[in-house]
């Protein structure tokens, strides 16, 4: 049993920009770790310094194993996570990792969950130890990047794990399945914790409401509750996370209310995530129910914090991550006018980057 069991009984008006909107939000009673972002690309230190100034205090970014390890025989090749992690890092931004996908030399698909042979449960928890013991409290990664170093960084090692991403929807997952789900949590949960006891284990951000149904998609407070009715499965992991995707803040304030219901009932006074929230920006309400105009992305957002913020402590809401930071053209239907800044190497703030400062108590340039 946990303590937290023990205890209890979550990739344009530019002068809207620098004028403080009528209405501003009250200031934040929120740490800065609790606003957080996940991009849909990588970052630079420039975007990364605009972070700061912005009051983020994390970063939610994709460790992707077939990444890092792309063929069985190879060596794990970190160069690209130690280089997004040092981004983060001199800007004194906090990261956590999404773990997942599948390589090919273990699956025919990146969506199919590595526990259905002993090679795939040993390659997967060899991968996450592999991992923690780069970038956990005592990695190699901050003791190569000490003082005396060629390049040092402020030791902001990572403290948190997130197994895979959306595990109860079909673009990420399949097929489907709490009781699959449920034995990756527990390899993965032993596999952390051997190589990091401090470590934390928090599950999948879940897709508020998937509309594919069986194989291929699940309501995230039903599958959470699926989750809890495997036996012992509540002191596996240390906090569950939502992805509360919504046509406008009344919805996703009933979709994390069910999600926190359900822990709840279960006896769990566990920590929640908000892993990805967001609206874009463009007129096609219609088309993408998540797009709502430049004006109707600043008021969901500000809706979305304000309840969020209001009902921190009684939902025990550790952080909450906007999806995303740049538009990016080309992607999902909702995600080329997702972000805070338009598209781009060139900093253009949207308006609602300046509503976003608004409840960070930051800046909107550094």
């Amino acid at each position: 049993m946990t303590l937290r069991r023990l205890t209890a009984t979550a990739v344009l008006v530019l002068a809207a920009l620098f004028v403080p909107a009528s209405g501003s939000a009250a200031a934040p009673k929120a740490p800065a770790s609790f606003f957080g972002i996940t991009p849909q690309t990588g970052i630079t230190d420039e975007e990364a310094s605009y972070m700061r100034a912005g009051g983020i205090g994390s970063i939610r970014l994709p460790l992707i194993w077939e990444g890092a390890q792309p063929s069985a025989n190879a060596t794990y090749q970190w160069g690209g996570f130690d280089q997004a992690v040092a981004v983060a890092a001199r800007a004194r931004i906090r990261v956590l990792p999404s773990v997942g996908s599948t390589p090919p030399w273990l699956s025919r698909k990146t969506t199919t969950l590595p526990i259905d042979s002993g090679r795939q449960r040993a390659a997967w928890s060899a991968f996450l130890q592999a991992a923690v013991r780069r970038y956990g409290t005592h990695g190699s990664f901050w003791a190569e990047h000490g003082p005396g170093s060629a390049e040092p960084l402020p030791k902001l090692p990572i403290r948190a794990w997130q197994i895979w991403n959306e595990a109860n929807f079909f673009y990420f997952t399949y097929p489907v399945s709490p009781r699959r789900y449920g034995k990756l949590v527990t390899i993965s949960s032993r596999a952390i914790k051997r190589a990091d006891p401090r470590a934390q284990v928090v599950l999948a951000g879940l897709f508020g409401k998937p509309t594919a149904r069986g194989r291929k998609g699940m309501p995230a407070a039903r599958f959470l509750a699926a989750l809890y009715r495997q036996p012992g499965f509540a002191g596996r992991f240390d906090g569950v996370a939502l992805h509360p995707y919504a046509i406008n803040t009344g919805e996703l304030k009933r979709l994390v209310e069910g999600l926190h219901r359900v822990t709840r009932q279960n006896h769990d006074r566990v920590p929640l995530y908000i892993t990805e929230m967001g609206w874009g920006s463009q007129n096609d309400y219609n088309k993408v129910a998540f797009e709502q105009g430049v004006g109707g992305q600043v008021r969901e957002l500000r809706g979305a914090y304000r309840y969020l913020l209001g009902n921190r402590r009684r939902l025990n809401l550790r952080a909450v991550y906007w999806f995303s930071w740049k538009d990016l053209p080309e992607s999902c239907d909702f995600c080329d006018s997702v972000g805070l800044f338009e598209a781009g190497a060139a900093m253009q703030p949207k308006p609602s980057w300046n509503a976003f400062v608004q409840f960070t108590g930051g800046r909107v340039r550094p």
